[in-house]
């Protein structure tokens, strides 16, 4: 079975899971503090199974044949084992398309969530009728400002150690500075990561929803990677600095 995503702060929580794969061995966490979503508002947000159909991790359609998720989410795994499901809000229903993983391509400075490079990309083997999501280039630095308002998305947990979420969920939280967010976290580094959460908690991304997206005016800005536990008080979540690795990631796309 994948490895879920080391997502701990909730969406952060990326401790990989993996001894099953680095994700199975994080301790991710699903959407807290959110609400509902509609899939027909973000077509672009998709879910990572296992073959028996367990969602593990979030991602993001970048090309119609091509997923970004977090590296923890898939690293160790083989592509056969990886399905990803697009167009689909509820796992109750059979709606959308369940696509073959034909390809993974993990950043190569990877080791784990809390050193950086927690990105991925999925080749499958089909392309996807849903609208792609931008990827942040290095030119969108003013997307990372702090207090800047983000969406996160996905169908992990809903509270702390609790279950996955059934249906799409959405939260809204601004981003944090780079200082306030290493005084939380010393690993921290502001050219991999950037960190978004209220100091009051409440609000977060949790197990599960590892890989999925931070969207910043209409671009993937981040990605779920790692944090402590779910909307804990001055716990922001951590997320993957996608622009760092926009140029890797368009070498991806283009493959």
């Amino acid at each position: 079975m994948l490895a879920a995503a080391a997502l701990s702060s909730g969406l952060l929580a990326a401790t990989a899971h993996a001894s099953q794969p680095d994700w199975l061995s994080a301790k991710v966490p699903p959407i807290v503090g959110g609400q509902a979503a509609k899939i027909t508002e973000f077509p672009w947000v998709v879910y990572l199974t296992d073959l028996q159909g367990n969602q593990f991790c979030g991602g993001t359609i970048a090309k119609a044949n091509k997923i970004v998720t977090a590296a923890h989410c898939v690293s160790g795994e083989e592509p056969e084992g990886v399905q990803v499901i697009a167009g689909r809000e509820s796992k109750q229903s059979n709606d959308g398309t369940v696509a073959k993983v034909t390809r993974i391509w993990v950043h190569p400075g990877y080791h784990n969530a809390n050193s950086g490079s927690d990105i991925a990309v999925l080749t499958l083997d089909q392309e996807l009728q849903q609208q792609p999501l931008e990827v942040a280039s290095k030119a969108d630095e003013q997307l990372y400002q702090p207090g800047k308002n983000s969406t996160v998305l996905g169908w992990g947990a809903t509270a702390e150690g609790g279950q996955a979420s059934e249906n799409l969920q959405k939260a809204e939280v601004p981003l944090v500075s780079d200082q306030d967010c290493q005084r939380a976290y010393p690993q921290y580094r502001a050219d991999a990561m950037v960190c978004a959460g209220l100091p009051q908690g409440g609000v977060d991304s949790c197990q599960g929803d590892s890989g999925g997206p931070l969207v910043v005016d209409g671009k993937l800005a981040g990605i779920v990677s790692t944090g402590n536990g779910c909307a804990r008080p001055n716990a922001p979540g951590i997320y993957t600095r996608v622009a760092t690795y926009h140029d890797d990631v368009q070498a991806q796309l283009g493959a």
